[in-house]
């Protein structure tokens, strides 16, 4: 009988292609440490509205459910763009975010140390490693709030409406705080409480969470100076915490800085152990089926579903110490410098399971 059920949404695009290195790494893995996966597969996205009309069928739902995590490749294409904005491919992600109740999102950005001549920032301004973790408020906010359209002066307008409630600041501060408690102490909130009356409910919840963790150093920076400060010093930040659409802009950015978008991991995560693990990347239409995506990004996030998910901390450092094994002399093309020798898809996926 296997160890974990683990629910398959590989997606549109290079979505399969990484999935498949990430599932064949993990299996690797569990061989190493002593644990067995059962896989079971469902749509999302672009193939969901393709085979079914919509792009989140009420069975991908269930079957995410009944499994102990969740490992999805990427959604959307140019194919899906013309579709009215209920049902496009991003809906499916935002509904099954949703559905599983999936309110906190870790996105980690740290430079491995043969990467760091990617990173377009210079390398005294990096220091030493870089390793900032972003939690991002993920089912509340302007990308849940109200919205519509309507007239106003004899002209068209649109509305979006970013409201939060203490119960949502409060759950994803605690995971913020007990992140921090886990690494330097260190936290920084980030909102615009200077202008934004839900800015200022978020800084006021967070401090008062913060009277349960005495050891934490907190402190707050409205989003803008944040941004700025991402790029003029980033060895400042330990755990990050903010909204849902700071959030998500701030992540990117720290990818950036991180030299790959093609590296970086996530992890969304319930109140229980389910979470949902993905690349931050997009589904890349253009070099689908050509073999040479990057799946490094997913067997990332493969390490930590094993770490947050799966109580498997020691087979998740496993992965990451083969991963920056690997880069020491193999690339796939969009991290590939001279006097690397470079690999695709599967073949970086190979040298993964060797190395663990």
């Amino acid at each position: 009988m296997a160890d974990y059920k683990i629910t398959l949404l590989k997606g549109d695009g290079i979505g399969p292609e990484i999935v498949n290195q990430a599932v064949k790494v993990l299996d690797k893995t569990g061989e190493k440490f002593g644990f067995s996966i059962e896989y079971d597969e469902a749509l999302l996205g672009g193939c969901a509205i393709d085979a079914t009309g919509v792009p989140l069928p009420d069975e991908t739902v269930e079957k995410c459910k009944a499994s102990d995590s969740v490992i999805l490749g990427a959604v959307g294409g140019p194919k899906w763009d013309t579709l009215p904005g209920n049902l496009r491919p991003e809906a499916g992600l935002l509904g099954i975010r949703g559905a599983l109740g999936l309110f906190a999102n870790l996105r980690p950005s740290v430079i491995f140390g043969p990467l760091k001549s990617a990173s377009p920032i210079k390398d005294e301004i990096i220091g030493g490693n870089l390793d900032i973790m972003i939690v991002r408020e993920l089912t509340g906010g302007i990308y849940f709030g109200e919205r519509g359209r309507k007239e106003v002066g004899g002209h068209p307008a649109a509305w979006d409406t970013e409201m939060y409630t203490v119960p949502e600041i409060e759950r994803i501060a605690k995971v913020a705080f007990d992140l921090a408690m886990k690494r330097n102490k260190k936290l920084t909130n980030v909102d615009k409480a200077n202008v934004l009356e839900s800015s200022r409910l978020w800084r006021e919840t967070v401090i008062k969470v913060s009277k349960e963790y005495p050891e934490v150093e907190l402190n707050h920076l409205y989003v803008d100076n944040c941004a700025m400060q991402l790029v003029r010093n980033p060895g400042q930040f330990d755990v990050i915490v903010t909204s849902n659409i700071f959030g998500d802009i701030l992540s990117d950015e720290a990818s950036m800085i991180a030299g790959s978008i093609g590296m970086l991991a996530s992890a969304s995560l319930s109140d229980g152990k389910l979470g949902l693990y993905e690349p931050i990347h997009g589904s890349a239409p253009d070099i689908a089926g050509l073999g040479i995506a990057n799946p490094l990004a997913t067997i990332l996030s493969v390490a930590m579903m094993l770490r947050y998910s799966l109580d498997q901390p020691k087979a998740a450092q496993a992965i990451e110490t083969a991963v920056a094994k690997v880069l020491e002399t193999y690339r796939t093309p969009d991290i590939f410098e001279e006097g690397m020798k470079k690999v695709g898809c599967e073949e970086m996926g190979d040298l993964v399971c060797k190395e663990l």
